[in-house]
């Protein structure tokens, strides 16, 4: 897919590292593993230490939380039942999800939760691995009844108490109004989420054994699940989230008795998985390889142009351009890019120095994964740092910038 698969330059590489190691030093990151890739060559940056204030160094083997850039990897899931011809893009999910058949639609997004009227249409495939369904995470209607509400019933990740079991889940998503008709915008999350209960109802297992079997597995991707072994967990750093008055580092979770030390009851598909470098780079490749890794094919060629191609109409668009444009309190100058396909964005427009068709996303967590098929590029940034500050942001942007100055076109 790539038209490029020369390497890097001398200079390039040694601008991204002492880039990352300003960012380290100054006391913005305790650490960070990098990676960047073209054809058969990746080249890898590992600095600082696990913890804040010192000890242990990362590795290039360092397990960070992908927060949400999970939502890549995770729907790949759903693409392999499409394949297989077991899901249809617009199959309406009642079979499957009888939680939200015959939905109500609120009248007004800032309007009571009684105050609806009937959904135009069911809610379908396409609408779900879209982001379209009618639910979401919406910046643009913080403090309405019905965000209050998807907070309060636990379906966001864990915040403020942890989410329930699959099945609880989806009955407490079953008694919420759509914020918007079926298909009609563009709402960040839940629709990731969700994706991992239609999954596991489809096949009759669980979202993760599913995504080991078909995406995981084949990739070598043994690093990657939705909690850390506790033969792993000395590999896991503590995630920190600063004070965003102060800077002051606060610990977000412990690697030891944390969120990720035991199964969860709930796997996220929108937040839940932990990784490597290596792991998300074998994913990236993949999906620039039109879906084989190894000889393997994991995915077929149509599937992966559909997941890395800009799904959304522009009045959909209209969310997303929010929340680069107007939330940049909140994502400090992230997510300028356009579009959005199957759990990734997808770049319409040359926001940065990242070309038109780049693909991929960043986590909450302090992560970063995107692949590029103009320059048969991918690279991956994890640290430990949670956006609660901009350290982390800057540090995604600025490795970015100089990832794409590294490239010997």
């Amino acid at each position: 897919m790539g038209k490029n698969t020369d390497g890097f330059t001398g200079d390039g590489l040694r601008k991204v590292r002492e880039v990352l190691t300003r960012h380290v030093e100054s006391g913005g990151v305790p650490g960070v593993v990098a990676l960047l890739g073209r054809g058969d060559e990746t080249h890898v940056e590992a600095i600082g230490t696990m913890r804040h204030g010192g000890g242990a160094p990362v590795a290039r083997d360092t397990i960070f939380r992908m927060a949400s850039t999970s939502k890549p990897v995770t729907a790949a899931a759903t693409v392999v039942l499409l394949d297989e011809c077991r899901l249809r893009l617009d199959d309406t999910v009642d079979r499957w999800l009888p939680e939200l058949a015959d939905r109500q639609v609120l009248r007004r997004i800032d309007g009571p939760l009684d105050d609806t009227v009937p959904a135009r249409r069911p809610i379908t495939v396409r609408d779900v691995l879209t982001s379209t369904f009618g639910l979401g995470m919406d910046i643009t209607a913080l403090g309405t009844p019905i965000t209050g509400a998807i907070v309060e019933n636990g379906l966001t990740p864990d915040l403020p108490q942890p989410m329930p079991g699959p099945d609880e889940w989806m009955r407490r998503l079953g008694t919420l109004p759509l914020m918007h008709q079926p298909g009609e915008r563009w709402q960040y999350h839940i629709g990731n989420d969700l994706l991992g209960v239609l999954v596991a109802r489809v096949t009759g297992r669980s979202f993760e054994d599913f995504l080991r079997e078909r995406v995981l597995g084949p990739l070598g991707m043994v690093d990657t699940g939705f909690h850390v072994p506790a033969g792993k967990i000395g590999r896991l750093p503590a995630l920190y989230a600063p004070d965003p008055r102060t800077g002051e580092f606060h610990v977000w979770d412990e690697a030891a008795d944390g969120r990720w030390s035991r199964p969860p009851a709930f796997a996220g598909g929108g937040g839940g998985l932990v990784s490597t470098v290596d792991d998300y780079h074998a994913y990236f490749r993949m999906l620039l390889n039109g879906g084989t890794h190894g000889g393997e094919r994991v995915l077929s060629r149509p599937a992966v142009r559909l997941m890395t191609t800009n799904r959304l109409t522009p009045g959909q668009t209209a969310a997303r351009e929010a929340l680069a444009r107007d939330a940049v309190h909140l994502s400090h100058g992230q997510g300028q890019h356009g579009g959005w396909g199957f759990g990734m964005a997808v770049r319409t427009y040359r926001g940065d120095y990242a070309p038109v068709g780049q693909f991929g996303w960043d986590g909450g967590s302090g992560t970063s994964t995107y692949a590029d098929p103009e320059y048969g590029l991918t690279g991956v940034l994890l640290t430990q740092v949670g956006m609660s500050a901009p350290n982390a942001a800057h540090l995604i942007h600025d490795f970015w910038t100089t990832v794409y100055q590294a490239v010997d076109a």
